[in-house]
């Protein structure tokens, strides 16, 4: 038998978690079924009980959906992980599982702008206190403990402003008060960052971004100790913001060159903001693979790649940064990222649209904000098109 901890990441990418069954398929098989059928009375009650290993329902029991699950954590150094059915979905299970009326979240002002919508309206809704603090500000996060805060949650990089924080500090910080760190890995995925070596207690993912890579499907996943996930999954048995095995067996495929990908990306997005920095039109370029980048040194630290998505901001307002966008021809106008194909899109108004003027400009977000998720076209055609850009400037 192999030992899957010691292969490499691209062999876990491509093998981790699979075991052929008696007809010796070589590519994973999907379960297109509801239901699973028990050989009795006494192993039916069984497993729906939890005393014995096997299918249930498909809502919380898929076979093609836990081979993505094993894959996922055995790249992030987890001992379990939960599949939903979006990053958003595994955000609120993750809440849902572990946090009750009457306690206390830190959560970072620079995060997607419906994670902070998710927080600040719905989740104070249900009685639980929330903080939101600088990301980079530890004193901050450590000013705002309170003898009820139970999770303290951040993404690094973050969007779309590419800020950094010390993710050990701020799991010490967490630790020192009883509480959980919850880092969203989107940007990075375990091919660039892997939180739970760096002391955090549960990574969570978009895998419609990255992890598929391509924009076919939308997924999302909890990663962590056992003594979590169970929780997690409790909630999705119950809650059912369930993973389909169609959109499993997708991820599946998109983590197989997840490495290679990942590289890619970053190799074209330095070249994107090294080129933007030296443009008129350009204020500032935010992307922490830039030596300029102020938290440069801590990402070559934490990450082993600066990542594929960059923002910046252009001379004027929103009709400049609209007229810049408009102007493209080539990269696709959506608010999707991760996607072979580059993506452009205003933050103001779609990302964080729902946020409030205030909490918009709290979290850095201007008017005159661009975010560039760098695809994998030739990087000629890229640059051509952002000149395209700022030739309407």
């Amino acid at each position: 038998m192999h030992d899957e901890n010691e292969w490499g990441f691209a062999t876990q990418a491509i093998r981790a978690g699979f075991e052929r069954s008696a007809h010796g398929e070589h590519s994973e098989p999907l379960y297109l079924t509801s239901s699973y059928v028990f050989d009795s009375a006494e192993q039916a009650a069984a497993r729906f009980a939890g005393s014995d290993i096997g299918n249930v329902y498909s809502r919380y029991t898929n076979p093609t959906v836990a081979v993505f699950e094993q894959r996922l954590a055995a790249l992030e150094g987890a001992e379990m992980a939960v599949a939903t059915s979006s990053g958003m979905a595994a955000i609120l299970s993750t809440c849902m599982a572990l946090l009750k009326s009457g306690d206390h979240v830190v959560c970072s002002r620079s995060v997607f702008g419906t994670t902070t919508v998710l927080f600040a309206r719905y989740m104070q809704k249900f009685g639980v206190e929330v903080t939101f603090v600088s990301l980079s500000d530890l004193s901050a996060w450590q000013a705002a403990l309170k003898a009820n805060t139970r999770l303290l949650f951040l993404e690094t990089p973050s969007n779309p402003l590419n800020e950094l924080v010390d993710i050990r500090a701020v799991a010490d910080i967490a630790h020192g008060a009883n509480a959980l760190l919850v880092v969203d890995n989107c940007f990075c995925t375990p091919a660039l960052q892997v939180p739970l070596s760096l002391g955090a207690d549960i990574v969570v993912h978009s895998a419609t971004k990255y992890i598929d890579g391509q924009g076919r499907c939308l997924g999302g996943a909890v990663a962590g100790k056992k003594q979590w996930m169970d929780e997690v999954l409790a909630f999705l048995r119950t809650a059912g913001p369930t993973l389909s095995a169609f959109n499993a067996w997708v991820l599946l495929k998109g983590l197989e060159t997840l490495g290679l990908r990942m590289r890619a990306h970053c190799d074209n997005a330095l070249a994107l903001a090294q080129w933007l920095v030296q443009q008129k039109g350009i204020e500032k370029v935010f992307y922490c693979g830039l030596p300029t980048h102020p938290q440069h040194e801590l990402a070559k630290k934490q990450q082993c790649g600066f990542g594929g998505v960059l923002s910046f901001a252009v001379q004027g307002d929103r009709a400049a940064a609209w007229r810049f966008i408009n102007a493209t021809r080539m990269v696709s106008l959506t608010a999707n990222l991760g996607d072979t194909k580059t993506t452009i899109v205003h933050p103001a108004s779609t990302t964080h649209g729902r946020l409030s003027p205030e909490e918009r400009e709290q979290a850095g977000i201007t008017e005159n904000l661009i975010r560039v998720s760098v695809g994998l076209e030739d990087m000629a055609d890229i640059l051509a098109d952002m000149q395209r850009g700022l030739s309407a400037l």
